[in-house]
């Protein structure tokens, strides 16, 4: 068999899967989160966040609000460097934003904002 058939041949089921994956992962809530950032980021964003006392009160006082702190978690990083990865229970994290500073404490059942700092 030519070489031009097998790749025509790869090529056609290749396709074919592709449209059954886009027709069976279509409107179901699927992500690839590949890389250690966006692995802790989303793990973060499925627990309802609780809020130290100073980031209560920059809530309070509309310094910022919730959904800006949700929209924060979707496009920051993770300075891995100042992040304590390896404590038990709770692991803590610097996330960085544009921004937006802020400190998390990621327990096994809920996360933690202990520190927002605005730049």
């Amino acid at each position: 068999m030519k070489i031009v058939h097998r790749f025509g041949f790869y090529m056609g089921g290749f396709s074919i899967g592709l449209v059954f994956l886009i027709f069976f992962l279509s409107g179901k809530k699927t992500s690839c989160a590949y890389g250690p950032d966006a692995r802790v980021l989303k793990n973060i964003r499925t627990k309802k966040p609780q809020y130290s006392t100073s980031v209560q009160e920059q809530l309070n006082a509309k310094i910022i609000d919730t959904l800006t702190l949700h929209s924060i978690f979707k496009n920051a990083d993770i300075n891995f460097s100042k992040s304590d990865t390896k404590s038990a229970p709770c692991r803590t994290y610097y996330v960085e934003a544009e921004k937006y500073e802020m400190v998390v404490e990621n327990c096994p059942k809920d996360a933690i904002i202990k520190t927002l700092i605005i730049l």
